[in-house]
């Protein structure tokens, strides 16, 4: 995330937009969340994930030798 507890240049996304970027359910995304395998903010009974973590999660999720335009 941002420096620390900075979070005034993070932008949050909720487990719905997180779902549909990534293409599966709402499900899964709050069984990545608990799992701790996805970084998030609860606030409430809701979560918010930094959209940075989306995007480190997906890179280290990549297949080896899978193309980029795949």
């Amino acid at each position: 995330m941002a420096d620390g507890n900075n979070f005034s240049d993070v932008q949050f996304l909720t487990v719905a937009e997180v779902a549909e970027l990534m293409r599966v359910s709402k499900m899964t995304v709050y069984r990545l969340v608990h799992a701790g395998d996805l970084p998030a903010v609860q606030f409430g009974r809701s979560y918010r994930v930094p959209e940075s973590a989306v995007e480190a999660f997906l890179l280290a999720a990549q297949v080896e030798g899978q193309s980029e335009s795949a």
